[in-house]
């Protein structure tokens, strides 16, 4: 007997005849008995109805094993579900000479009816560009260029950078915590970045010169070990530094690029903040599009497969940290909470997943061998395997099965927009 509900949960009630039952305990009995020992025996001529009251736990968990899997298997071929995670089971009987039964309760992967996926209506993204965006790239270059110049007989004001030994110790909240130690701490006076805790405590501090301060970090500051808490610092001023940026000339130019002039640095700027502003523009329509499909298509998504994609988001995370070489056990964050954050986020995932697929089944859509190579070739210039070797590694390590399901929902997008109505782009 089977139970359905609008979610994607679904209920079993299975029995199992007792004559099935006890031929898999006589099997899994005669197997354990030629290896049993038993006292008074040779190995495999003990009794059977010994062996049997001897390893009855074990040829109970056996059998069990052996029987439930595949009465359920049975039962979702017949009709036609897709399990998603591993049942549990509830209200087992299992007696001998007598029928096994018991509940399993599962989620199965829902079935969508698709609606109108061809034509979807969607405004094309439209990013602006202006010469402010081009004197914000010259700018980040020339700080990036820029050279620091020692500070003598004047104390330290807005402008200057400070190097300071700074030793803090957190006093709000009451906490045991390692103190704080940073040797050469740059602390630059007045600039956007920093805390105006710092700026108004170290302005006018000379050379030599320690000083005492407390700050207060805001809840939303960068680094968690820091955010919502006050800290009081004891600053010993090393020395002062002035920044000094190079000028925007041809010289500037030859310095932080293969541009031989201002006006030609200037030009490949342009050209590259095209293609960034085209990449965005594509992005932005494309999630337009997916929004748009989404809306057009409601149903249930297994938890357990918002589970799984809760994981392999906070995965992502952890790896986006190892490859910056932080290490997170050391953060000071309630990994917990980040992965419930984002269940919204994966819920749209998963929905999203499961749709793309439905459509590349409904339109024949598939990742091809040449879409494979290609895609390893791509990862493998970014590494430091050969596309053999890497081939290698993600055969082994389940990889290329996720590689092919990316590769054709990327497809499926393309060939979502290659239908959709776009119409004029807006502002973004």
């Amino acid at each position: 007997m089977a139970t359905e509900t609008k979610s994607c949960q679904r209920e079993l009630a299975i029995e199992i005849p007792a004559e099935v039952v006890e031929r898999e305990t006589e099997r899994v009995t005669r197997q354990i008995a030629r290896m049993a020992r038993l006292p008074g025996f040779r190995p495999g001529k003990a009794p059977a109805q010994l062996v049997r009251q001897r390893f009855w736990g074990d040829i109970r968990e056996q059998v069990l094993h052996s029987l439930i899997p595949t009465y359920l298997e049975n039962a979702f071929q017949e009709r036609k579900w897709t399990p998603v995670g591993d049942p549990a089971i509830h209200d087992l009987e299992f007696e001998p000479q007598k029928p096994l039964r018991f509940r399993a309760v599962f989620e199965v992967l829902p079935e969508i009816e698709l609606g109108d996926y061809k034509g979807l209506e969607v405004e094309a993204a439209h990013v602006e560009l202006s010469e402010e965006d081009l004197e914000h790239e010259l700018e980040a270059l020339r700080e990036r260029a820029a050279t620091y110049e020692p500070v003598e007989g004047r104390a330290a004001e807005d402008g200057d950078t400070v190097v300071a030994h700074l030793v803090g110790v957190v006093t709000e909240p009451k906490e045991q915590r390692e103190p704080i130690v940073l040797e050469e701490a740059l602390v630059h006076i007045a600039a956007e970045a920093t805390l105006e805790a710092f700026s108004a405590s170290l302005r006018g501090a000379r050379a030599g010169e320690e000083r005492q301060f407390s700050v207060a970090y805001p809840e939303d500051f960068p680094q968690a070990n820091l955010a919502g808490r006050t800290v009081a610092f004891t600053a010993r001023v090393k020395s002062l530094k002035r920044k000094k940026l190079p000028g925007l000339d041809d010289e500037f130019a030859r310095q932080v690029s293969d541009a031989p002039t201002l006006e030609e640095l200037k030009a490949k700027l342009r050209e590259r903040l095209e293609q960034a502003r085209a990449e965005r523009e594509k992005e932005l329509t494309r999630q337009r599009l997916l929004d748009a499909l989404l809306a057009r298509h409601d149903f249930p998504v297994p938890e357990a497969l918002l589970e799984r994609q809760m994981d392999a988001r906070l995965e992502r995370q952890v790896r986006g940290l190892l490859a910056q070489g932080i290490d997170p056990r050391r953060m000071d964050v309630d990994w917990r909470r980040v992965r419930r954050g984002g269940r919204e986020a994966a819920e749209r995932e998963a929905r999203l997943g499961l749709l793309l697929e439905c459509i590349a089944e409904a339109e024949g859509i598939a990742a091809r061998d040449d879409d494979l190579n290609r895609e390893i070739e791509r990862l493998a210039a970014g590494s430091q395997l050969s596309p053999e070797a890497l081939r290698a590694r993600l055969t082994k390590e389940g990889g290329l099965v996720r590689i092919k399901s990316a590769i054709r929902s990327e497809k499926v997008v393309e060939f979502l927009l290659s239908h959709a109505r776009l119409s004029a782009p807006g502002r973004a």
